[in-house]
């Protein structure tokens, strides 16, 4: 199944979806599917006139592919302008994934602040060559999000660089529209960003992540080419932090994003 369609899975039965192995991440399924599975539950909950704004994720603990998973929500709050929501992926009777969301609708104000313009990176025809997937070497989502390094160094390279970046877009969705379930794939398909200063393979994961959305999202495609940028700001005793920002080939923002990431080395 590739994201859309298990978009459409969880809108149908949230009480009852197995995540194929092909998602996977290690041992876990790949975060950034879980958070858009949860978030595509909140969105169940809230009116159309509502887009998210932001998300707040903790990654409880590694949710098991192959192996049901019942999600849902609950809408904590109903202001005159924003939905505060609740939803929740739970399996065996665990908490793995928690999302809190902010959905608000368009009002009209005086501040208008445009986004900066995204820092040049390499040109797309000079990054590296798309990654392939490669079994038992990549993680096994990789067979669905296309990525182009073309800053930074790549994973356990032992480059000192805070930045690390490149291109992304899915590999096999049909056309159509970016949304926040494929905004999320896109932000999640990289690894945490102090990995390339290993020198040899070490496990990294996501503790939390908080990601916001530019409303209404630019018009960009699931074929197209994103860019995504990430610095490490900070990293000690076994945890990483790090701001990110997604922009669409021609330099429009369509997300920001900030992690707390673990390391084991």
């Amino acid at each position: 199944m590739n994201l859309d369609e298990l978009l459409v899975a969880v809108r149908n039965h949230p009480e009852n979806l197995s995540i194929p192995a092909s998602w996977g991440q290690g041992r876990a399924c790949f975060g950034g599917l879980m958070a858009a599975l949860v978030h595509e539950t909140m969105c169940l909950k809230v009116g159309g006139d509502r887009p998210v704004r932001s998300l707040a994720i903790t990654f409880v603990g590694p949710a098991v592919p192959e192996m049901p998973i019942r999600f849902d929500a609950e809408v904590l709050r109903e202001g005159k302008a924003v939905t505060t929501v609740l939803g929740r992926a739970v399996q065996a009777g665990q908490m793995v994934t928690l999302v809190q969301g902010s959905f608000g609708e368009s009002r009209a104000s005086e501040v208008q602040v445009g986004a900066g313009s995204a820092t040049p990176i390499k040109p797309l025809a000079e990054a590296t060559p798309e990654l392939p997937y490669i079994a038992g070497v990549t993680p096994a989502f990789m067979r669905h999000v296309s990525l182009r390094w073309a800053l930074g160094g790549l994973p356990f390279s032992g480059n000192d660089s805070r930045e690390m970046g490149g291109w992304v877009r899915l590999r096999d969705v049909a056309k159509a529209p970016l949304s926040v379930g494929h905004l999320l794939a896109l932000v999640d398909a990289w690894p945490p960003s102090v990995l390339p200063i290993l020198s040899k393979p070490a496990a990294g994961s996501t503790l939390s992540w908080t990601i916001e959305f530019v409303q209404p999202i630019p018009e960009v495609s699931t074929s197209d080419w994103c860019q995504y940028r990430v610095e490490t700001e900070h990293a000690k005793d076994g945890y990483g932090h790090a701001a990110a920002r997604l922009s669409s080939a021609d330099g429009r923002l369509l997300a920001l994003s900030r992690q707390t990431v673990t390391v084991f080395a």
